[in-house]
């Protein structure tokens, strides 16, 4: 198989995944993600039937894009009775996964912008995000949802994730220049700051899969990158 081929790949710290389409069925989420070259596809599994809990496992197969395409005609396939795999969005990160008082929620970015690039590394703004219920509609329509979590809804959407919030998915923008020269860290200490704004929103998906290949590191703050011309 070409992840078999490939495989020695992930332990490359070049190795990030970038773009991602999400599928659903009646039971599960699926998120396929892939590197920017193409030659890497990863798959998460989000449970749709727990209404309370934040089940995922991480596909530990690397598969090349046929490969994957197979995988999801054979989802597709198992799960013709209940409505089969449906194609819900494309997206580039998960900013992290959020409970208040009833049913989990996942939010993405679903649409970004480049905005500079440091030492060739690109940077980026977002601007669009969706929160996605993980219950499936059946489960999610027969939970009494209270008037505080409809609240609690309504205040994180305050939040404007287009507002000045940028994240590098090769280059980490929570720390500076000279540290990151100096110091190759990478992995799940670099969410361990208090620039990131999401670290306590990632910190389950990311404790549970011990990677971070999932989800982006926000950093909220002023970036502007500007082309100087010498006279």
């Amino acid at each position: 198989m070409a992840g078999d081929r490939i495989a020695d790949e992930l332990q490359d710290d070049k190795y990030y995944l970038q773009k991602f389409r999400l599928y659903e069925t009646r039971s599960n989420f699926y998120m396929v993600g892939r590197d920017k070259s193409r030659t890497l596809w990863r798959v998460l599994k989000i449970d749709r039937l727990e209404p309370s809990e934040l089940n995922i496992r991480e596909d530990s197969t690397t598969y090349s894009e046929s490969e994957c395409n197979e995988l999801l005609k054979r989802i597709h396939e198992g799960n013709i009775s209940t409505g089969g795999l449906k194609f819900v969005t494309t997206c580039y990160g998960i900013v992290g996964f959020v409970k208040f008082l009833g049913p989990y929620y996942m939010l993405l970015i679903t649409q970004r912008k480049a905005i500079g690039s440091i030492c060739g590394h690109m940077v980026y703004a977002v601007t669009k995000s969706e929160m996605i219920a993980l219950p499936n509609s059946t489960i999610h329509s027969n939970m009494d949802l209270s008037k505080n979590e409809i609240r609690y809804k309504k205040l994180l959407c305050t939040v404007d994730l287009t507002k000045d919030f940028f994240f590098s998915y090769s280059y980490h923008v929570m720390r500076s220049l000279q540290k990151n020269l100096c110091d190759a860290q990478t992995g799940q200490v670099l969410y361990d700051t208090m620039f990131v704004w999401n670290e306590f929103l990632t910190r389950g998906i990311r404790n549970h899969l011990k990677n971070t290949l999932w989800t982006v590191a926000l950093v909220y703050g002023f970036f502007k990158q500007v082309k100087l011309f010498s006279s």
